[in-house]
């Protein structure tokens, strides 16, 4: 250690946080995720793997780890999953060991994830997460949006509009809620609650030794200044 890092240990010493953001398909929990990423180097997206097919747009590693249903399985009975579950159709799950080495690492860690993985991760890792539920303005909104991503059939955009209403059920499970009614204010309170969040004591385990230094410290006062 440098003499650095003693002078300013929080630098260095940080254990980091598991950030969980869901909400119903469209609410926006996938852009405001991406830009939080974006703007703050600490932060990492939890990357999953999946059993359905591609988006247009997608690559192998980047949003997803696209997998056959038989190595999921594989991936299930190995104990290498923190989180799995059926999500319209097909099954997701996060790497357990990334996630882990992150957090020790002082690394946070972004999930993009449905309420079944968050529940699950919350209770695998309590102490490390913060949870946080993005709801829409309205239903008609959220219909738009869905809509305007011209990326599925209207014959899943309904059944992403009516799995979206068991979905909202959840939102009394999380710490935070967001309503996504503007970008930018939705943007900048998620913000707040994540710089909040890394501030907390038990995520700083430098604070017990920098603190007894600073009551340990003696100063001596400056001589009193003669008026001329």
């Amino acid at each position: 250690m440098t003499q650095t890092d003693v002078a300013r240990p929080w630098e260095v010493q940080r254990r980091g946080l598991l950030l969980l953001i869901s909400s119903p398909s469209g609410a926006g929990k996938t852009s405001l995720s991406r830009r939080l990423v974006a703007d703050h180097g600490d932060l990492i997206l939890s990357i999953s793997a999946t059993t359905r097919a591609p988006r247009p747009g997608e690559e192998e590693g980047r949003e997803y780890f696209f997998v056959s249903p038989e190595h999921f399985d594989d991936m299930i009975g190995g104990g290498q999953l923190l989180e799995w579950a059926h999500v319209h159709g097909n099954r997701y799950g996060t790497p357990r060991d990334p996630v882990e080495a992150a957090l020790a690492a002082g690394q946070d860690v972004l999930f993009d994830i449905d309420w079944q993985g968050a529940a699950q991760i919350r209770t695998a890792m309590p102490q490390d997460s913060v949870s946080i539920y993005v709801l829409p303005p309205s239903w008609a909104d959220l219909a738009r949006r869905l809509n305007a991503r011209a990326q599925d059939s209207d014959s899943v955009i309904r059944g992403r509009l009516e799995g979206g209403r068991e979905e909202i059920e959840h939102w009394v499970e999380y710490d935070y809620i967001i309503v996504n009614k503007d970008f930018d204010r939705a943007y900048a309170d998620l913000g707040h609650v994540y710089r909040a969040e890394r501030m907390k004591p038990a995520r700083n385990p430098w604070l017990p030794d920098f603190v007894r230094r600073l009551a340990s410290e003696t100063t001596t006062p400056s001589p009193a200044r003669s008026t001329p």
